[in-house]
């Protein structure tokens, strides 16, 4: 199966990444094909560090490589390298109803978090995204429960443009973690976890284990004194159980049982020591590779040779269809 997905370069990876997508990664990229992309054009699209951006894109790769995605069997390359991407993103504008674009969740978010200073490219957001998956003929999407609006829409837009110019693309189907799909932050569990949000919110992949134990040790958790999964009306328990499951590669059931008896205190400690021990291979291995970065580089251009092969061949498809050349 042809597999894409992407993750913005600016911030720190966090958990939530990780348990709800590049984990999925790891698994799927022996029997797939699979292409992984820096979306750096994604994150261009609200307030950036121009000077720092650089060096996100490289820690970004650094950290892919250091998370267990081997360069041998996947396409790891930077999204702005390929030109196809936003050539293929106007195409898509041309046949999308701005009506679709406002009624996406995340442009009503987001358009509310940065009122008075969103940009064209927020409500834009989705085209790119369905350009980003369909220049690679991609059967399935790994995104969380948050991102599969835009599955849809790129469906939508799939149907649209093969009945208007012929058959071209594959319409994709998301996957979706089996369990987690999402992390929420841990200064307020009603919220997915976001590198957008401070510091406190999320626990980096490379934070220090004193940070990472600082950071638990501070989750917002809820009231009563029972271990108990109910996201509804436990949501800081519910998170820390479902962030330890998926550590510990235990049904939720067995950590509420190993958690019988024992105070939130103790959840949030034993939560800390075991992010701790498993992310401590992430670590050793990303600094390895940040001193390493001609090979990081090297990387990131034999991903962009073959992915530039695959978008060329697609654009060429795409205009032969539309009749502009």
């Amino acid at each position: 199966m042809r597999i894409f997905s992407g993750i913005q370069p600016t911030g720190n990876l966090h958990i939530g990444n990780y348990l709800g997508a590049i984990k999925q990664w790891l698994d799927l990229q022996h029997e797939n094909d699979c292409i992984f992309c820096i979306v750096d054009l994604h994150a261009i699209t609200t307030s950036y560090d121009k000077e720092l951006f650089r060096k996100e894109i490289l820690d970004q790769a650094a950290s892919y490589l250091a998370a267990g995605l081997d360069p041998e069997k996947v396409i790891i390359f930077v999204q702005s390298r390929v030109k196809e991407h936003t050539e293929l993103c106007w195409i898509l504008n041309t046949i999308t109803p701005l009506g679709e674009l406002y009624r996406m969740t995340q442009y009503k978010e987001k358009s509310e978090k940065y009122k008075n200073s969103e940009s064209a490219g927020i409500l834009n957001y989705p085209l790119l995204m369905a350009a980003d998956i369909l220049l690679y003929d991609t059967e399935i999407v790994p995104v969380g429960e948050d991102q599969r609006q835009h599955i849809e829409l790129t469906r939508e837009i799939v149907r649209r443009f093969n009945s208007k110019y012929g058959e071209v693309f594959v319409s994709p189907k998301e996957k979706l973690p089996s369990k987690g799909a999402r992390i929420m932050s841990l200064s307020d569990p009603k919220k997915k976890m976001s590198k957008s949000d401070g510091k406190e919110s999320y626990i980096s992949l490379f934070d220090s284990p004193e940070e990472i134990k600082k950071k638990t040790k501070a989750a917002v958790t809820d009231t009563g004194k029972t271990i108990k999964y109910n996201p509804s009306r436990k949501p800081g328990i519910s998170n820390l159980l479902t962030i330890y499951s998926l550590l510990a590669n235990k049904r939720i059931e067995e950590v509420e049982k190993e958690m019988k008896g024992k105070s939130y205190k103790a959840l949030k400690e034993e939560t800390g020591d075991l992010i701790v021990k498993e992310l401590h291979p992430f670590r050793k291995k990303r600094r390895e590779l940040l001193s390493r970065e001609v090979y990081v580089e090297e990387v990131l251009k034999r991903g962009e040779e073959k992915a530039a092969t695959l978008a060329e061949s697609k654009m060429g498809e795409v205009k032969k269809k539309m009749g502009l050349w």
